[in-house]
């Protein structure tokens, strides 16, 4: 037992571990500042945080530690579970900020859609894997868009419109992935302009279409959806090469900046630690990536490549969108900063995440 245990741990990736915790305590730093600039001061949200934290990397380390083939085994009875769960939370779950999406244990809250996340890598790595000898491009792309089109089409009705177009960009990442060829991804992106125009037209709340138009002209409405952004974009500014150090950025503590722990949460970072506090969070994530795609010639198996590209598409879609929305590049549609904004089940999901790849990690260099 102890000698297998020391075989993993000898096989683990500290490297990639080290780099997704330091980004944890990043953001743990910026909650405790964000509590400074509170009436009362309150540090509820840091001491929550650091629990998260805490058994996130447990998470982490029993998910390493499991045998990935039965993630890969159960990739169907996944799928139905996150169907069952998704249906469930728009019957019974709470609303928060407009959005059906989350259940509530008295203090603690439970987003679902951050580990429908993990299942639809799952689902799909599964899919693909299988498939991946067989040339039949357009079953393939029917059956695996109709599998993540049900996660979209329940989230929707949330309605959390960042999460599902998080779902749809994992698929096509992924099915860009698989190497389908381009008459294939431009016949897809026909159809995905044609359903989000659809979606304009009839889907989109008022809120959603005023974000989209604030992000082509953020002084369309610059005192009610444009001033998340302008503020966002000041706090980046102001910070200058080393930042205004932590607990002093004005945007957070004197409440400017809205969402400052969750969605803005990288421009309060960039306010309080400036240009080289920034850039230090942006080398750990491409330390991150680059340790993934690293391994990736040392997987021995296709389930395991395709997990892998999965999941690190996943934290780079959302690193990319966040940063965007806090710069002024991208439309302000609620999506954390991952490792770094508060939330336990951003935290869990992420962490799990993680857990997985080193689980592949493992077992290939063991020949497992």
């Amino acid at each position: 037992m102890f000698n297998k245990i020391s075989l993993y741990l000898k096989n683990f990736d500290w490297i990639m571990f080290s780099s997704v915790f330091l980004l944890a305590c990043f953001g743990l730093a910026e909650i405790y500042s964000v509590a400074l600039g509170q009436e009362t001061v309150s540090l509820l949200n840091f001491k929550k945080q650091i629990f998260f934290i805490g058994v996130g990397v447990i998470l982490l380390f029993l998910f390493s530690f499991l045998d990935y083939h039965f993630l890969r085994n159960s990739s169907h009875y996944l799928y139905l579970l996150g169907t069952a769960v998704l249906i469930i939370v728009l019957i019974f779950g709470e609303t928060v900020r407009g959005t059906r999406g989350w259940f509530f244990f008295g203090t603690w809250s439970f987003q679902p859609v951050e580990f429908i996340k993990i299942i639809l890598i799952i689902f799909l790595a599964r899919f693909f894997s299988v498939l991946a000898t067989q040339l039949r491009p357009w079953k393939h792309l029917i059956l695996s868009g109709a599998g993540g089109l049900l996660f979209i089409i329940l989230i929707l009705l949330q309605p959390d419109f960042g999460s599902a177009l998080i779902l749809l960009l994992i698929w096509l990442v992924m099915v860009i992935m698989a190497g389908f060829n381009k008459k294939h991804l431009f016949i897809i992106a026909l159809i995905l302009l044609t359903v989000l125009s659809g979606l304009w037209l009839f889907s989109f709340k008022d809120y959603q279409k005023q974000r989209v138009l604030t992000f082509l002209n953020p002084s369309f409405d610059p005192l009610n959806q444009g001033y998340n952004v302008a503020q966002a974009i000041i706090a980046v500014g102001a910070g200058g090469l080393t930042g205004r150090g932590i607990g002093f950025g004005s945007q957070s503590q004197l409440k400017f900046l809205p969402e400052a722990q969750n969605d803005f949460i990288f421009a309060v970072t960039s306010e309080e630690l400036g240009f080289l506090g920034v850039s230090l969070i942006i080398l750990l994530f491409a330390i991150f990536f680059y340790r993934c795609l690293s391994s990736l010639s040392k997987i021995n198996n296709d389930f395991g490549i395709f997990f892998i590209l999965g999941a690190a598409g996943l934290i780079f879609i959302e690193m990319f969108i966040n940063i965007g929305m806090n710069i002024g590049i991208l439309p302000v549609v609620g999506i954390s900063l991952p490792f770094v904004s508060y939330g336990g089940s951003a935290i869990f999901s992420a962490f799990i995440l993680v857990g997985i790849i080193e689980s592949i990690i493992i077992r290939s260099k063991i020949n497992y």
